[in-house]
């Protein structure tokens, strides 16, 4: 194989049957997240905090304080209950001004502020579709990512409650496949100057630069839009920063450029930095522009109250109020309050892949026969648990112990990229397990194992041509056909369905759920 043609690697020749396939696995998870979207009709878990945020965001530019019998006056019909004082907010809030689109368009109910999460849950699936195609080279392996998702009940619940976590989840698996487009890309361009100049390769020399990258740039906005949702997006920007980085040094090196490849550390890494820390950055500070212009905001008029202070003097009012206020929220996420609090659902971090401790949403617990369809002779219970598919997620798990190894063993970069994405959104969280965590932080890591999931798949069923290929689509069939079954069967207790308790204490397979 010539070197132009190791550079072309990733070039798929099924542009249209991937569309195809990536559109119909959307519109299903779709139209599975849609159905009811609207019931409950009350605020469960925390869009007590962030449908109400979303609602004033939209009236103000800001956030306002909502008094403590607002939940039940909204579901009332009352909309316009908050107070005049700004509320002390402590994420971002581009996910709330998402989450603001579909209270403007269907009203400030269930189903309006639930909305934009089931698009960007559906968005979800397409995303990772994308992802898994292109690291697997196969839009057979990109669908069975996709249908995989589709029926994991984590991401089914998160696309059906308004919290943030499902935009950024969004957002960093359009970042990561950005990263992975541009390395395709960056190499493919390599090869297209090879050609143009008839040369087999560099030769030693470092060769042309190639300053348009596009995917790259791409890559920064969606980084930023993933920051402006939550700050811990910040150690996926920081890992696939430097990796795109290491992958110019490869592409450089194959291409011919020797021991100049490592040029490319300063050549390709410093508009890299711009085009996706500082593009990132600006995006960001994009997302605050509603504070910004508005006088109403928590600690807005900081800067204007301490004229005195370096950071006025350095930024400006606006910016140094709003400098102000990120350290009050990041004292916020790492103090004495937060860190002496407590909570029923607490989840450390290491039982997550194992999905020990889901995170209970919404709960009415002893239902009398006689009562809310309950025809006993047993109590009832209506619960939405956010709960990944059991058999989904302890695949995945092991999946991720194969990718390791065939990244690492088998030196396959491929392998690498879901690894990668799944500990630079899972390993932080092991800092801060002084403060309650919550297993649906999770939705950022699923989208990525699962794409490590439906590579081992692919290793299973092996080349189309191999003699072992039959052999392999049947586990792999019987693989997915067993998520299914089993996300059929937690169904009920992801939709706050009815049911006796027994037939409830029946899906609750490990103690740790109850």
């Amino acid at each position: 194989m010539t070197t132009v043609e190791r550079l072309r690697d990733g070039t798929m020749r099924d542009s249209a049957a991937g569309w195809v396939v990536t559109l119909s696995i959307t519109l299903l998870a779709f139209l599975i997240r849609i159905q009811n979207l609207g019931y409950p009709k009350n605020l469960v878990f925390d869009e007590t905090y962030y449908a109400k945020d979303a609602w004033t965001l939209l009236h103000f530019g800001y956030e306002r304080n909502w008094p403590d019998n607002a939940n039940d006056a909204i579901v009332a019909g009352n909309v316009t209950g908050w107070s005049d004082s700004a509320e002390f907010v402590v994420h971002p809030p581009l996910g709330k001004w998402l989450i603001a689109l579909g209270e403007q368009w269907f009203g400030m109910n269930a189903f309006g502020w639930r909305f934009m999460a089931c698009v960007f849950g559906s968005l979800l699936v397409f995303a990772t579709i994308r992802l898994a195609r292109r690291l697997s080279r196969s839009t057979l392996i990109g669908g069975i990512a996709g249908i995989l998702l589709t029926l994991d009940g984590l991401a089914f619940v998160m696309s059906r409650t308004a919290l943030l976590d499902i935009f950024q989840a969004v957002f960093l698996v359009a970042a990561v496949a950005c990263c992975v487009a541009d390395r395709d890309w960056y190499r493919h361009r390599l090869a297209d100057l090879l050609d143009r100049s008839g040369r087999p390769d560099f030769g030693g020399s470092f060769g042309p630069i190639v300053w348009l990258r596009p995917w790259r740039l791409a890559a920064g906005l969606m980084f930023g839009a993933a920051l402006g949702c939550k700050w811990n997006s910040v150690f996926v920007l920081a890992v696939f920063g430097i990796l795109g980085v290491l992958w110019d040094v490869g592409a450089r090196r194959l291409a011919g450029a020797d021991w100049r490849s490592w040029l490319a550390v300063l050549v390709d890494g410093i508009p890299a930095f711009i085009r996706m820390v500082v593009v990132a950055v600006a995006v960001y500070l994009s997302t605050w522009t509603g504070w910004l212009m508005t006088t109403g905001g928590y600690d807005r008029n900081w800067g204007q109250d301490n004229p005195d202070h370096p950071w006025v003097a350095a930024f400006g009012e606006r910016f140094a109020s709003l400098l102000w206020y990120h350290k009050e929220i990041y004292e916020f996420h790492t103090g004495d309050y937060i860190n002496q609090a407590t909570h029923p659902y607490d989840a450390h971090p290491a039982g997550w892949l194992a999905m020990l401790r889901p995170t209970g949403f919404d709960a009415v617990n002893d239902i009398a026969p006689g009562t809310d369809g309950c025809v006993g002779p047993e109590n009832c219970i209506r619960v939405i648990s956010a709960m990944g598919t059991p058999v989904l997620w302890w695949m995945a798990a092991i999946a991720l112990v194969v990718c390791v190894v065939w990244w690492i063993g088998g030196r396959d970069w491929r392998f690498g990229v879901p690894v990668l994405a799944a500990l630079a959104t899972y390993l932080p969280w092991f800092n801060y397990t002084d403060r309650p965590q919550f297993f649906f932080y999770a939705i950022t890591i699923i989208p990525f194992t699962v794409t490590g999931l439906a590579m081992v798949m692919g290793l299973i069923l092996g080349p189309a041509n191999s003699p072992g290929r039959r052999r392999g689509a049947i586990i792999v069939g019987v693989a997915v056909a067993l998520v299914a079954a089993n996300f059929a069967w937690i169904y009920p207790v992801l939709t706050d369905q009815l049911l006796p308790y027994s037939q409830w204490l029946a899906r609750m397979w490990l103690r740790s759920w109850i």
